[in-house]
């Protein structure tokens, strides 16, 4: 592989920490990257403050002596994406924070998206808990943050609701990878409020669906509130995929009211695509 290949290669960065939760997100960033002929690179962070003893030491030095439960995730992540066919690195990286780690990863491997875990906790954070909406907020790449629901013994339905939104090609690439990778259908839905054309909603779908080459593609167009239609029609399937949306005060810009309100009331796995692009316009410049 030449010096412009390794360069253009499309890379996914995964970032592991639950053990519980590091397969799944491990697989869709290889169902991402399989779809665009590139790379997994799965992140591990040894969280070390500035009050630390650890001070003492080199980050080198920490994550070889002192971070053996953060290799063994690592490791365990690496082995998931091994048999695939996708190629597969990782690394674990010292830093004050999970965000701070996270991020210096997704730069120093130039990564075009970023996968990353959210469980909400009772009395959490109002938007995705602090580590993860740092890394919405500051990540110069592709963001999609996912919430793992109940574990299925496979995916046969991919919901994607469709919204007038700058990260909806982004959810709409990643409901077709998913869906492609595990042989399964995509069932567009396009919620509206009855003053709505619903001739311009169906025609919305079927731009969608034209963008889904490859995979089956059922539409379906609700009247009524997004939030209350999408959790309803999440519960029929595996995997639901929302761009998320610009809307509202400064507090809910990060993905919008409605993919955050899906996120926390939905039982499946959600994720949530936030477009960026600055690691695909420096690869552009430095070519």
């Amino acid at each position: 592989m030449g010096a412009d290949d390794a360069i253009d290669q499309y890379r996914v960065a995964v970032a592991v920490g639950n053990p519980d939760h590091a397969e799944q997100l491990v697989r869709t960033a290889v169902d991402v990257a399989r779809d665009r002929d590139g790379e997994v690179f799965v992140v591990g962070v040894r969280v070390t403050p500035s009050e630390s003893p650890f001070t003492m030491f080199t980050d080198e030095v920490i994550a070889r002596e002192f971070a053996g439960e953060r290799r063994a995730v690592l490791d365990r992540s690496m082995s998931v994406a091994s048999g695939t066919g996708v190629p597969v690195s990782g690394k674990l990286f010292v830093a004050p924070s999970v965000a701070r780690g996270v991020l210096h990863a997704v730069r120093e491997r130039d990564s075009d998206c970023l996968v990353v875990g959210w469980r909400e906790r009772d009395g959490g954070s109002p938007v995705l808990g602090n580590e993860v909406d740092r890394i919405v907020r500051r990540g110069d790449c592709d963001v999609l943050v996912e919430k793992i629901g109940a574990v299925a013994n496979g995916v046969d339905a991919v919901l994607l609701p469709v919204a007038d939104s700058p990260h909806a090609e982004l959810a709409a690439r990643v409901t077709r990878a998913i869906a492609a990778s595990n042989d399964a259908r995509v069932d567009l839905l396009r919620v509206v409020d009855p003053p709505d054309d619903e001739s311009a909603a169906r025609d919305l779908l079927a731009t969608t669906a034209d963008s889904l080459s490859g995979v089956a593609v059922e539409s379906e167009v609700r009247v009524g509130d997004p939030a209350d239609e999408i959790v309803a029609a999440s519960r029929e399937r595996d995997v639901t995929v929302l761009g998320a949306t610009r809307t509202g005060p400064i507090r809910r810009r990060v993905v919008g009211s409605v993919p955050r309100a899906v996120g926390r009331r939905a039982e499946g796995t959600v994720i949530m695509a936030r477009a960026g692009g600055g690691s695909m316009l420096s690869r552009v410049f430095r070519l």
